[in-house]
């Protein structure tokens, strides 16, 4: 653990501002509001990351849903990814229902495939994923997100839910740690 936690903060650069976050979640709402007018589906937020893309998104839904959530992680409170690690798996009840995921980052999509995976194993009727942002990769991803308000350099991101060594994710913006 960092001795000081603000030199994350302070050596790196914003990549998406407050306001510019705050835009792409009304866009996605917008997606949803028009896709899920006439469905009931079940919500389930990843973890700790997407709690804060969660609490902006929820409040301009339109449409009636149910609201779970699922916790697995790669990270383990570092920056490079590891074996996947299941806390709260996806519940029972999803089995011939719309499962509508909701993430922080699409990254390389290891650890949203294995969710989308159990959703459907456990019987979910369909899967869709919404994230906050994708990382630009130069290799292909296992998975595809079908609604995202932001892309974000193949750069260590946080703020917006997502953490640096645990720390910042109560940021507005979003930032990337400066390449060494």
């Amino acid at each position: 653990m960092p001795v000081n936690p603000s030199q994350y903060l302070h050596q790196a650069e914003i990549v998406h501002s407050e306001q510019s976050v705050n835009q792409a979640i009304c866009v996605i709402a917008d997606k949803l509001n028009l896709d899920y007018a006439d469905e009931l589906p079940i919500v389930l937020c990843v973890m700790g990351g997407a709690v804060f893309f969660t609490g902006q998104l929820l409040p301009k839904l339109r449409f009636p849903f149910e609201f779970d959530y699922v916790q697995a992680t790669r990270y383990h409170g570092g920056t490079e990814g590891k074996s996947l690690k299941w806390i709260v798996m996806p519940k029972e009840n999803i089995n011939n229902r719309k499962v509508l995921i909701l993430d922080d980052i699409l990254d390389e999509g290891i650890t949203l495939e294995v969710i989308v995976s159990q959703c459907r194993q456990i019987g979910a009727s369909e899967v869709k994923v919404a994230v906050l942002v994708e990382k630009n990769l130069s290799k292909s991803k296992p998975i595809q997100a079908n609604y995202v308000g932001l892309e974000v350099p193949n750069r260590y991101v946080f703020g917006c839910g997502m953490d640096v060594y645990g720390w910042w994710r109560n940021m507005p913006a979003i930032y990337a740690l400066k390449k060494q």
